[in-house]
């Protein structure tokens, strides 16, 4: 019974002593990979060095073949399977052959030995191979023959600063190992002996030479089927070094920060699609140079997974003049008029407007903010649709100040744009003409809840290998309805690639989109979308510079279509259909509301029951006339008879005062009876000033005979205005009429008062430099 006790208390010392050496010593740690970024498929998109500034691409156990892996084993450890890390036999015949000079001088070191030597480096010394023997044994106790295998593929050396066999694989075949041929697997497990010697690109004559050296050996011993080693023994080695995989650099970079550490990441990025996508944008741009535009970004989302399957942060990452490293869909930018959307679709499940209402279009003062639409000009009226598809800037004032900043920032908040989010307290009005900061991502996720009804769910770039993407369910942002009726409009523009008989077209995609500039012309967008895919496109200098040819339509719009027609050519044309909440209704033409008594002309118009507003169409209002229609009479100083009674024009004062300055004709209202004593108080109808803004600082040139304009809108029944300044009388003018004066400096109070006794003041300060 003592002998066996013994034996037990042996081993438990044993067990004891070898568990402390393993503490104070334990396994080093696992090597350091270059980062992959793989593609949806999962090829590798772009690889980096690694810390050390070497090629090591870590080789999945997917990817070790069997044929790799009995090349390597048959090769370099045939007992690897049977063995604790050290092969006695092989030690005692290494030993032997050694000693006495028989044979060919080796270390016998196992494929566990040699992982051992790989991470830790040592001189090569009868006690550092002990100490080899030692580490080997350890990890064995740590690690699986697969996963030893598996370092050892990605240690081994292959000249340079390349190690392991899928940096070889991938630089010398451009493929990974698991696509290599038999030929070209055992071409990379013959290399690791003599990395110097045997050069891929440099030795191939020599390396052909040894690969079928081995071939035939591999077939005298039956490791591979005849035929195998025939067709391997007849493939030519003609190979040289490429540069490594580096498509999408910019995602890439962004991943492996927010990875860090971890050698494989997978994207979803469709491999086919980012390259042509960097190639139109690269080529698109060079047109573009001698116009002093040199840069773009891309990005294309599936609308279904919400997954990035193209991202091109600028035209070309190696620009250094043109910044080509700068991010471009990460960029914060203004957005131009790419948020027009997304306001008129709030708007109208806020019943405030719906596709036929006709908005003033007119120059108008916000509370000291004055709007100018792109091109100069205005048109008195517009419907809401057109206000959208032609992107009038005053019209989406107008609803924005209806709606409340704070509401249309709040959905912006919602929707992910950290820099509204930031700034959100001291955005106004301008906001929905670029005055705030956005990204090509935040606004193309934007446009993707519009081709998703409405939803809102972030953007993702990175999977988990394996994983299927699946459609999020996202937060609603606005409704279906509304997401539809946005679509319809800016369905309707004219295509830049086909502005004639488009669709006659049955492989182009049909697509919605939206363009924007930004002040300065400093920015231009075009975002588009259709059922399947959204494409948001940025042209512009990331120096800032403006460029008199940047404009969404004219730059980005064309890069957007090529984009599309190539990514999406021949795709299923599904288009949007009008969801069960959306209805139909008759409205009158002149103003786009339900008619009134007087509306014969209708037309047919989208609504959402139960939200858009019913109020009736008041486009013409009665008025008394006398006989000879000279003058109107109010009820208070009508006739007891003697009067008719007539329909005019209800227009607002701002469209009235509109028409009248633009020569534009229209039934203007007789004046009031002169006789009539009654004054109406009030202000609700009193002249609004228009020049100069409220609340404004004016500096005036001392040496030069500078004036004030002095403008304003009236009710249409106004005639004449007074002016005043600091209360004294300055002169008589009609409504209409565009008064200059040279003020004295200091603060003013200009008064407007027409002639039915209504009055308006402001007050302003001047000052002479």
């Amino acid at each position: 019974m003592k002998r066996p006790l013994k034996i037990l208390l042996t081993l438990l010392l044993l067990g004891f002593l070898g568990w402390g050496l393993d503490w104070l010593f334990p396994v080093p740690p696992p090597p350091q990979y270059s980062p992959l970024v793989l593609a949806a498929d999962g090829s590798v998109l772009h690889a980096f060095l690694n810390p050390t500034q070497k090629w090591r691409m870590k080789t999945e156990l997917r990817e070790i073949t069997p044929a790799l892996r009995s090349t390597i084993i048959e090769k370099e450890d045939r007992y690897f399977y049977y063995h604790f890390g050290v092969n006695p036999l092989a030690l005692v015949q290494a030993a032997g052959r050694n000693m006495f000079g028989q044979g060919r001088t080796t270390g016998a070191s196992t494929i566990s030995m040699q992982v051992a030597r790989l991470l830790e480096p040592k001189e090569r010394t009868v006690g550092n191979k002990l100490l080899e023997m030692l580490r080997a044994v350890q990890l064995e106790a740590h690690y699986s023959k697969a996963e030893i295998l598996q370092l050892y593929l990605n240690l081994v050396p292959y000249g340079g600063n390349i190690e392991g066999v899928k940096s070889a694989a991938l630089l010398y075949f451009q493929q990974p190992p698991d696509y290599l041929s038999l030929a070209q697997t055992v071409t990379l497990a013959i290399i690791p002996n003599r990395p110097r010697g045997l050069v891929l690109g440099r030795h191939n004559a020599a390396i052909l030479q040894e690969r079928n050296r081995w071939l035939r050996r591999f077939a005298q011993e039956g490791l591979f089927p005849q035929q195998d080693i025939a067709d391997a023994l007849l493939e030519p080695l003609d190979v040289q070094r490429h540069a490594a995989p580096a498509l999408a650099p910019h995602l890439a970079r962004r991943l492996v920060r927010q990875f860090p550490g971890r050698p494989i990441i997978a994207s979803s990025l469709q491999r086919g699609k980012q390259a042509k996508a960097e190639d139109l944008t690269r080529n698109y741009v060079r047109r573009l140079r001698e116009l002093g535009i040199t840069n773009a970004a891309v990005l294309l989302i599936n609308n279904r997974t919400r997954a990035v399957e193209a991202y091109v942060g600028s035209a070309d990452f190696l620009d250094a003049a043109g910044k080509g490293q700068n991010d471009g869909v990460q960029a914060v930018r203004s957005p131009g008029s790419t948020l027009k959307p997304f306001l008129y679709a709030l708007a109208l499940d806020r019943g405030l407007v719906t596709p036929k209402l006709l908005l003033p279009d007119v120059p108008t003062n916000f509370s000291g903010y004055q709007p100018e639409n792109f091109d100069k000009r205005c048109s008195g009226e517009v419907p809401l649709d057109r206000a959208l598809a032609y992107s009038l800037n005053i019209p989406a004032v107008r609803v924005l100040s209806e709606m409340g900043v704070p509401t249309f920032t709040a959905k912006l908040r919602a929707a992910g744009f950290r820099t509204v989010a930031k700034n959100a307290p001291h955005l106004g009005l301008s906001t929905i003409l670029g005055g705030c900061g956005a990204t090509l991502e935040e606004l193309t996720n934007l446009y993707v809840a519009l081709a998703n009804g409405g939803r809102y769910a972030p953007l993702h770039w990175a999977t988990q290998p394996g994983r299927k993407l699946t459609t999020p369910p996202g937060t609603p942002l606005f409704s279906d309805g509304a997401a539809f009726l946005v679509t319809d409009i800016l369905a309707q523009l004219t295509r830049p690639d086909l502005p004639v008989g488009y669709e006659t077209s049955i492989r182009l995609p049909k697509i919605a989109w939206k363009t924007g500039t930004s002040y300065g012309r400093r920015d231009a967008w075009s975002i588009g979308y259709n059922k399947e895919y959204t494409i948001g496109v940025w042209v512009g200098n990331f120096s800032g510079q403006g460029s008199p040819a940047l404009t969404g339509s004219d730059v980005a719009t064309p890069l957007l279509f090529d984009l599309f027609n190539t990514l999406a050519y021949n795709s299923p044309n599904n288009w949007f259909q009008p969801p069960a909440s959306l209805d139909f209704r008759l409205v009158c033409a002149e103003t786009g509301r339900p008619p009134g008594e007087n509306c014969p002309n209708q037309l047919i118009d989208y609504f959402l029951p139960g939200v858009s507003s019913g109020v009736r169409c008041q486009h013409q209002k009665e008025v008394l006339l006398s006989a000879d229609a000279q003058y109107a009479f109010c009820r208070a100083c009508a006739p007891a008879a003697g009067y008719r009674r007539e329909l005019y024009p209800n227009l607002l004062p701002e469209v009235a005062a509109f028409k009248e300055t633009q020569g534009i004709p229209y039934r203007r209202l007789p004046p009031h009876n002169p006789g009539c004593q009654l004054v109406r108080g009030g202000r609700e109808k009193a002249p609004s000033i228009t020049s100069p803004l409220a609340n404004t600082e004016y500096v005036l040139n001392k040496g030069e005979q500078q004036q004030l304009l002095l403008s304003c809108a009236t009710d249409n029944e106004v005639r004449q205005v007074s002016w005043y300044v600091n209360d004294q009388f300055l002169r008589t003018a009609a409504a209409t009429e565009r008064v200059f004066f040279r003020p004295a400096p200091g603060t003013l109070k200009i008064s407007c008062a027409d002639d039915h006794g209504r009055n308006t003041d402001i007050r302003i300060v001047v000052n002479e430099m």
